[in-house]
C-alpha cells in the first residue's frame, strides 16, 4: 500500500511541474500574441499614413457606432472626416 503511495506522489509531483512548464508556456504564447496584434495594429496605422489626432477620432467614431448598435462606420463618412481634420 505505500508504494501505491509513494506513486501517486511522484505521479503528482511530475504532473505539478509539468504544470508550471505549460503555465510558462501559456504565458509566453500569450505575451507573443499581443506582442504581434500590436506589430499588427502599428502596421496598418502605419500604412495608412494617419496621425494620432485622425487615428483617435477615427476610433472614437467606431465606438459610438458600436454603442449605437450601427455596426461598423462607413467609409463615405470616414473619409469626410479624415478630410475635415486635416484641413483643420
Amino acid at each position: 500500500m505505500l508504494s501505491r503511495l509513494e506513486k501517486y506522489r511522484n505521479d503528482l509531483e511530475k504532473a505539478r511541474i509539468k504544470r508550471n512548464e505549460w503555465d510558462g508556456k501559456v504565458k509566453e504564447l500569450e505575451r507573443k500574441c499581443k506582442e504581434e496584434e500590436n506589430t499588427t495594429i502599428h502596421d496598418m496605422v502605419h500604412a495608412a499614413n494617419m496621425t494620432p489626432e485622425q487615428l483617435a477620432r477615427l476610433l472614437k467614431m467606431a465606438m459610438m457606432q458600436q454603442v449605437q448598435g450601427m455596426g461598423e462606420p462607413s467609409p463615405e463618412k470616414d473619409d469626410a472626416d479624415m478630410e475635415e481634420t486635416e484641413n483643420e
